[in-house]
């Protein structure tokens, strides 16, 4: 079921882009869906949704390895893929891009160590900003994991953090404090790790009080940055909506998974959240760039759903022949590495938990699954 929300998350963004964002302010296109405007607007609440899906997610994969282990396993997971799918727009833009769009081979450098604002060249594709904020979120769990403090402390870390980040966003106003404690997307992904905290059976009140608070965090963080928006695309954003929205998709999450069984053939499920990732990095200017090329073709909403399907099979075709093959042989090599330097990579003492023999929720595939890079 996570897989099925993880696709529903990425199509609400691939509308918010195609049908919204490319035409309403930075001249990035001239297709868009006006018909559809004041649905398509809010898509961009879908990275939202994968940020709880990434605090669920993370944790239940954290359950039972090592930081040595989680790492390898995360990295095995986004790398290969980020590198191709950024090389892949890379070559896209520099071949098809101009005048709209342009790059450089130190664009493309800067890009391989995935934070390129750190070199002081701007990301291959403007939604890699997610992928950032996810692994500075797997950056701290993986320094939970080292310090043993994961499960043992997670309610007092959920507290600080919630009352951190809001006291960064609604006094302080410091960017440091809001990269290195993504103060203003915390409150989704704390919801995620309490709602793991629930589905492996603690369910106590300070935990409930938190998952509330962590909602109440998330709403509030959602409307703060409606301010920008409303600037940037000088569109108008219903509060109301937006709130309705942030709770509807940590419900969504919540509900998900809870569910034990999908009537769908596991080869789909797991193909559908697979390609989630992939379309994810290639959708925002490639998609632009087709759009561009294809312009007077056809109607725009044919375009759009035509440049749509071109991204989920081509997004498929990365997960089935590319990601799957190198996420094995990059585990497989970094864990070669580990032993050679003396690092324990086998359980912990804490995987003989019974938390460590939860289920994956229905449709997941299990330990493999991430938000954004499920």
């Amino acid at each position: 079921m996570l897989d099925l929300l993880r696709l529903l998350a990425v199509l609400a963004v691939l509308l918010f882009h195609y049908g919204f964002r490319g035409a309403a302010a930075d001249g990035l296109t001239s297709a868009s869906l006006p018909a559809l405007e004041p649905i398509a607007k809010y898509g961009y609440l879908g990275v939202q949704m994968f940020f709880v899906i990434s605090g669920f997610v993370i944790a239940y994969s954290a359950n039972g390895r090592t930081a040595v282990t989680f790492a390898i396993a995360r990295i095995a997971r986004i790398y290969p893929g980020f590198l191709l799918c950024m090389s892949l727009t890379f070559l896209v833009t520099l071949a098809l891009g101009a005048p709209r769009f342009e790059t450089t081979i130190w664009q493309w450098l800067a890009n391989i160590v995935v934070v390129a604002p750190a070199l002081k060249q701007p990301f291959m594709d403007g939604a890699y900003w997610s992928i950032v904020y996810e692994i500075t979120f797997y950056g701290w769990i993986y320094a939970l994991l080292l310090a043993g403090w994961l499960r043992r402390r997670i309610g007092a870390i959920v507290l600080v953090w919630l009352a951190l980040s809001l006291m960064n966003e609604l006094v302080l106003g410091s960017g440091l404090l809001r990269r290195l404690l993504l103060t203003d997307e915390s409150g989704f992904f704390a919801a995620g790790l309490l709602l793991y905290e629930m589905y492996a059976g603690r369910r106590g009140q300070t935990i409930q009080i938190l998952f509330v608070a962590s909602i109440f965090c998330s709403v509030a963080q959602a409307l703060i940055g409606l301010a920008w928006l409303r600037g940037h695309f000088e569109a108008s954003f219903d509060n109301t909506v937006v709130a309705v929205l942030c709770v509807a998709a940590i419900a969504a999450v919540a509900l998900a998974i809870r569910v034990r069984s999908i009537p769908l053939p596991s080869g789909i499920v797991l193909a559908i959240g697979g390609l989630t990732y992939p379309l994810y990095l290639l959708h925002q200017h490639i998609g632009y760039i087709a759009l561009n090329h294809a312009r007077g073709l056809a109607a725009p909403a044919i375009l759009i759903a035509a440049v749509m399907l071109v991204m989920i099979v081509l997004s498929w075709a990365i997960w089935r022949y590319f990601e799957r093959p190198s996420q094995r042989f990059t585990k497989a090599l970094l864990s070669g590495s580990a032993r050679q330097l003396g690092l324990r990579i086998g359980p912990p003492p804490a995987s003989r938990s019974p938390a460590a023999k939860l289920p994956p929720p229905a449709g997941s595939p299990g330990k493999a699954a991430i938000g954004l890079a499920g």
